[in-house]
């Protein structure tokens, strides 16, 4: 028997094939082979073509089979991890009206701060946990707002992985952690945030309906079938945010358990049974894959959205063609704590939340052209990032998370060890480096609803930790290039 996941990013589609008795990946592909694009018709814009999610999809999903050399009535079920709080709007015939409206754009700032403002701080927190901010409700009122051709034919509006499960079985639905990522959500009366749609004057006809997190959702459809090479009828049963599914791909479900990923965006994910939330908004609760009304499980969130995609551009802009990302991490080595006083703020994708959703830019500090080479970039390149790392979780802190562990994949920054040790030094932290990807978490996940596995625990048993990182806090090198790096933000923030 085999579970097949999906992780749809901003950047790639990713299929992992999983053995369901060993837990074993037995492949992954990804596609494409590049970077996705991101349109940005305007400053703070960030749009995609749904259809390359799906596209890619059924080329990965296609390859997948291929490579593995197996049948796809073996596959039992599936699961789908996905890029959080973008939006996708349908018509009644299910075409989508325009392009998908994703994390990190950044139009509907002001739409959520004046309802912030208007609906009062202490109302959001204690219903929604968040400032409506720049989440998916606030980017259908903006829509409403600018485009109101297009809301007129609104049927449904939904969630990156909402669309995926729509194109492979028909049905139309979501979670209640999708919904809560998208502030569609009331934590205090555990149902739709009905006082936010109706601020916004957005329909609750719009709302998909709403299925359990591990759960039959749909099978696949006769059109699906051969547009992928999967079999007809197979069950789709388990859909997560990228961020909550990596947590529980990692082993963070319960109370305490802290994960963390460098993709695309950077990404700390503290689990809480309370109903926690910052003042400031600069961290974000939602509800974790295993959230319930009788047991709650939040997941308090700290996004980076400056993280990898800083790097990426580093690679394409600075590096010499077709070196790789093995090729920076051997140069980086060569280059000493600091970066001989070149800085980069890596801010540069969109609005920051734990800025309080200031969009700063990117900024080189420091360069001297007699004394840096490529090499110091990319070392300024990745201490930036795990300088803003440690900024960030320092606010988690401030709410009470113990981080004295931090749970990463295997496929992202942290296969960096000078990223790695950078950020284990300045949190004092322990980072534990777990071989699973999202993709395969999401296979896994979906062995639960077709009685594979008894629970999540079981689910992810065989996770192996491949590599720890502890800290070794008597180089205060670490330290001072923080402070100088912390200082320029101050002085960009002002």
């Amino acid at each position: 028997m085999y579970l097949i996941g999906y992780d749809i990013g901003s950047s790639s589609i990713k299929a992992a094939l999983v053995n369901a008795q060993s837990g074993k990946t037995i492949e992954v592909v990804q596609r494409p082979k590049v970077e996705l694009d991101i349109l940005s018709p305007k400053v703070g814009w960030a749009e995609q073509e749904t259809e390359i999610w799906w596209s890619n999809l059924c080329q990965a999903t296609k390859e997948l089979i291929k490579k593995s050399k197996i049948q796809a009535k073996q596959i039992q079920a599936i699961g789908i991890a996905y890029q959080m709080h973008g939006l996708v709007i349908v018509d009644k015939e299910k075409e989508v009206l325009r392009p998908a409206i994703i994390w990190c754009d950044s139009r509907a700032v002001e739409i959520g701060n004046k309802a912030f403002e208007e609906l009062g701080a202490q109302k959001c927190m204690q219903h929604l946990l968040n400032s409506p901010g720049n989440f998916t409700a606030s980017k259908l009122k903006w829509v409403k707002d600018n485009e109101p051709d297009i809301y007129e034919k609104i049927h449904k509006f939904m969630l990156p992985g909402d669309y995926i499960a729509m194109k492979l079985t028909g049905n139309i639905n979501t979670t209640i952690s999708g919904l809560s990522e998208g502030m569609f959500w009331d934590f205090k009366k555990e149902e739709p945030a009905q006082f936010l749609l109706d601020y916004y004057g957005i329909s609750t006809d719009f709302l998909p309906n709403i299925v359990d997190t591990f759960e039959v959702h749909g099978q696949v459809s006769k059109f699906a079938a051969e547009a992928t090479g999967l079999q007809a009828g197979t069950p789709v049963t388990f859909r997560a945010g990228d961020q909550p599914n990596n947590a529980m791909s990692l082993g963070a479900f319960e109370p305490g358990e802290i994960a963390a990923t460098g993709g695309t965006s950077g990404v700390v994910y503290g689990i809480s049974d309370q109903a926690k939330y910052d003042d400031a908004s600069r961290i974000n609760a939602f509800a974790h894959v295993n959230h319930s009304s009788e047991n709650p499980r939040l997941g308090l969130l700290l996004c980076i959205n400056g993280a990898g995609i800083q790097y990426s551009w580093l690679k394409k802009q600075i590096a010499i063609p077709d070196t790789s990302y093995k090729d920076m991490e051997r140069i980086v080595s060569s280059i000493p704590i600091g970066s001989d006083g070149l800085r980069i703020i890596p801010f540069g994708n969109g609005a920051e939340r734990m800025l309080g959703n200031k969009s700063p830019g990117a900024y080189f500090a420091n360069v001297q052209f007699n004394r840096h080479l490529r090499g110091h970039f990319y070392r300024a390149g990745l201490e930036g990032i795990a300088f803003s790392f440690v900024y960030g979780v320092q606010i988690l802190k401030d709410l009470g998370m113990d981080v004295s562990t931090l749970k990463v994949g295997n496929d992202n920054l942290f296969q960096s060890k000078v990223f790695s040790t950078t950020v284990s030094n300045l949190l004092n932290s322990n980072i534990e480096i777990i071989e699973t990807t999202g993709a395969a978490g999401a296979a896994k996940a979906s062995g639960i609803a077709v009685g594979i596995y008894k629970n999540l625990k079981e689910a992810i048993s065989t996770n192996k930790v491949v590599e720890i990182y502890h800290p070794d806090t008597s180089n205060g090198l670490y330290e001072q290039a923080y402070q100088q790096w912390y200082d320029d933000l101050q002085k960009i923030l002002q």
